[in-house]
């Protein structure tokens, strides 16, 4: 390290810092004296053994080599120096360095812009007031789980002597058009299951498949056949065809009632043998209170980290909002693909795709030097022990050696990520426990 130079480092807007370092020629020439020599005892000149060359045959040799070694000695250990000097500037990334100068008197200069860590006062973060629904387990919702487990099982017979109605199983074929082109063409690679089909089991109801469509099934029997036209919703799943009409050829190929097995200990002993119903129905009670609990933490770790985000607002780095946004929009394009969005609808929302993404990176970016604050300011930390745990678990997830999986992981530079996000898990769990709930009035678990 250097201990005699001239630093001089200006903080600018939008979490920039403009360093200049000027280092003495002193220190310059004993930089290059350690650097030449290493290549004396290194190098390989034609016709001397290693490390007999005389000095002035290498560095013609390696003129070129040697400048640019000794110039990033310059500028690293420099650059440390002045970290050193300032060591509450949290420093994120360097840029290239720019102006790098040798200066007549053997100095040696250099300009570097750096992105820092935004400066913010940290929020009153204990004691986020959050509401959660209080959800409740009822009866009910047991049975409708029961119910569900009942049809999985049912029995299915053939109905022979008249036309369908309302309750029962219609086995279908079916191809669906809009303006007499085939759906998947319309609506893209997802709407290509439900563009046609053979042997489709569907029950009639309203609820089934496409609003309207089962009902245009009532009165029909085996082999006979009926175009079903409807107008799909304005919220329906897929986007590109929301609100369009669509029309089903449609060929009924039999019709099946539905038998359910009595709700009894047999019935209960064939789902999970050795349990009576009353077993059976504890078992489901536990199952859906576990995924309330985990919907649950879910609300709260969403209601503290929105409550945090409104409590302060900062600059975050140009950069790194740049690289996230795009990061935001790409995963948002993919999301309306998968939607059933054309190319030429994701380029007719580009602008606003791209200003919801920018929203959505800033967010994170905050959320995540919001929480490495609080955790740096509480002591939080991830031990070696905690990350080896995990990377134990992710290696048996992947069926890996954990060795070479640890190996992978750091030559890739990804088991710095999950430390770190296991430190923003601590910090959000010291949030959650740390916050005021409230439960809002009870509702019933969704099935």
């Amino acid at each position: 390290m250097y201990a005699v130079m001239n630093i001089r480092l200006e903080k600018k807007e939008k979490c920039l810092a403009a360093l200049s370092i000027e280092v003495p020629a002193e220190i310059v020439a004993n930089e290059r004296a350690k650097v030449l020599k290493a290549f004396v005892t290194q190098a390989r000149i034609p016709g001397f053994r290693p490390g007999k060359a005389p000095r002035a045959v290498i560095e013609k040799a390696h003129a070129e080599d040697i400048s640019q070694e000794v110039e990033s000695r310059l500028i690293q250990n420099s650059f440390q120096e002045a970290l050193k000097e300032n060591e509450d500037l949290k420093v994120l990334n360097v840029k290239n360095p720019e102006n790098v100068t040798h200066q007549a008197d053997g100095s040696f200069s250099f300009d570097a812009e750096l992105i820092t860590s935004p400066e913010f006062k940290l929020p009153d973060y204990k004691g986020l007031d959050i509401e959660v629904p209080k959800v409740e387990v009822t009866d009910e919702t047991v049975n409708e789980n029961l119910d569900q487990l009942r049809q999985r099982f049912a029995d299915y017979e053939d109905i022979e002597d008249r036309a369908a109605e309302k309750g029962d199983l219609a086995v279908i074929d079916y191809t669906a058009t809009i303006d007499g082109k085939p759906l998947e063409e319309i609506g893209g690679e997802q709407a290509k299951p439900l563009a046609s089909n053979e042997g489709y089991w569907i029950r009639i109801d309203e609820e089934a498949f496409f609003p309207g469509f089962t009902d245009g099934l009532i009165g029909l029997k085996p082999n006979e056949e009926k175009e079903i036209s409807i107008t799909l919703p304005d919220d329906f799943p897929i986007e590109a065809i929301r609100g369009m009409d669509a029309d089903f050829a449609v060929t009924v190929t039999g019709l099946k009632s539905e038998k359910l097995p009595e709700l009894d200990d047999d019935f209960a002993n064939k789902i999970e043998p050795g349990k009576s119903l009353d077993d059976l129905k504890s078992l489901i009670r536990d199952d859906l209170e576990m995924r309330q609990k985990r919907q649950l933490e879910e609300i709260k770790i969403n209601g503290v980290l929105a409550k945090l985000n409104e409590l302060v607002d900062f600059d975050v780095p140009e950069d790194f909002l740049t690289s996230e946004t795009q990061s935001q929009a790409d995963a948002m394009v993919k999301e309306g693909m998968e939607a059933g969005m054309s190319e030429e609808q994701v380029k007719e929302r580009q602008g606003g795709l791209f200003e919801e993404a920018e929203v959505r990176a800033k967010n994170s970016l905050k959320t995540n030097f919001l929480l490495t604050e609080i955790a740096e300011t509480e002591g939080l930390k991830v031990e070696n022990s905690d990350v080896l745990q995990r990377v134990t678990m992710m290696a048996k997830q992947a069926k890996k050696p954990v060795k070479g999986y640890m190996k992978e992981l750091q030559k890739s530079g990804q088991l710095g990520n999950i430390r770190q996000n296991m430190l923003f898990s601590n910090a959000i769990d010291f949030l959650v426990e740390h916050a005021n709930v409230t439960e809002a009035e009870p509702v019933t678990e969704e099935k």
